[in-house]
């Protein structure tokens, strides 16, 4: 896994400059920059919008009493998409405005619960939740039962339903 990200980290630098060369040589200096500038402002737009629009939808699921999955994922994508989008390069502002519009936003979607879904029956999803201040696992209240540690194995994953109460897409 450390492998990939160091390859990551490597290889998309790399791209964007020489992509970014391939622009300056096609349309100019100025307009280069003037792109890197227009789409970091209407990348943060359709983040700010989007990512506004999926918190309401959320919300208001989280009112019904009906688990989020959905808007959750959306959630995600719309984060990751709008780093992407303020990060300067051709590609990841093509991957960023891909996870900011709903048409493409939904495949992904899909893509990403698909993967979600498959470490969770495999049983090896991690969640590794922490905080500032080094505290570790605390007691419980006073007069309080200890709460057990969930230990469940893929089939026991709960399901999940979309808006249309179907059976999420995988």
């Amino acid at each position: 896994m450390l492998g990939r990200l160091i390859l990551l980290f490597l290889l998309t630098p790399a791209v964007e400059l020489a992509l970014l060369i391939q622009v300056d040589r096609f349309i100019g200096f100025w307009p280069t920059i003037g792109l890197i500038v227009v789409t970091g402002l209407v990348g943060s737009h359709l983040a700010r919008r989007e990512g506004l629009s999926t918190w309401q939808r959320l919300t208001a699921r989280l009112q019904r009493g009906d688990l989020p999955g959905t808007e959750l994922a959306d959630g995600l994508l719309i984060l990751v998409s709008g780093a992407l989008l303020i990060t300067p390069g051709i590609l990841t502002d093509v991957f960023g405005f891909m996870g900011l519009v709903p048409l493409t936003r939904t495949p992904l979607r899909r893509l990403l619960m698909r993967w979600f879904r498959g470490k969770m029956e495999q049983g090896t999803l991690q969640v590794h939740v922490g905080g500032f201040g080094g505290g570790g696992p605390t007691a419980p209240p006073e007069g309080a039962a200890p709460s057990e540690d969930w230990q469940g194995q893929g089939q026991q994953v709960p399901n999940h339903t979309d808006d249309a109460g179907n059976p999420a897409a995988s």
